[in-house]
């Protein structure tokens, strides 16, 4: 009853669902382009459509009282920031102890234009050997959905360009804004095989 009230809001505001529901109970679902506070609406009611348990994460000192337990029922999961453990650490250890979790990771990290996607989304993903759907909120044709999905091999320009293939052509709602899809490591893939052909 859920996924069809989210369907009929969306259709009845002019957006289309895209994609299929993937056939897996644990992944990644990355969420781009981000660049206002409309695009958790869309997404959200697109998740609703399609019958998707999401989850998200949040820093723990959040989770305190009432609003902890109402961050929890909406998915929520606390994120200890300490030297120690880190983040991706932390969602790779969650993945392996739950039988299912769809976790929802916006790459960019900000609505603001980034030259780099935050690398989180990724490394949970590879550490935890689950797979990447990729989502989409496209203003220009008012779909959101999902558009593809795949197990990330460790490979990241090879992995990037598959994501790559899927976000460059969506629109935001600010196309100004858009962040670059592109990690900083990629950077450092370059930098060090140029510094092998020059010793070459």
């Amino acid at each position: 009853m859920i996924s069809k009230i989210a369907l009929f809001l969306l259709h009845l505001i002019g957006w289309e669902l895209t994609g299929q529901r993937p056939p897996y109970k644990k992944y990644v679902l990355v969420g781009a382009p981000h660049t206002s506070n409309w695009d958790f609406l869309y997404f959200y009611l697109g998740a609703l459509a399609m019958g998707l348990k999401v989850s998200f994460l949040a820093k723990d000192s959040l989770f305190r009282g009432p609003l902890g337990f109402i961050l929890r029922k909406m998915g929520g999961i606390p994120v200890v920031r300490s030297r120690r453990t880190n983040m991706v650490d932390q969602m790779v250890q969650v993945f392996n102890s739950r039988d299912e979790l769809i976790l929802l990771i916006p790459p960019s990290g900000t609505r603001s234009r980034t030259d780099y996607w935050k690398s989180g989304f990724y490394f949970i993903a590879l550490g935890a050997k689950a797979p990447l759907v990729l989502a989409i909120m496209d203003f220009k044709r008012r779909e959101v959905g999902i558009k593809r999905w795949f197990t990330p091999e460790g490979d990241i320009k090879k992995d990037m360009d598959i994501i790559r293939t899927v976000y460059e052509p969506v629109t935001p709602k600010f196309p100004d804004m858009k962040s670059v899809i592109r990690l900083r490591q990629e950077d450092d893939l370059d930098a060090g095989a140029r510094k092998s052909a020059g010793r070459g």
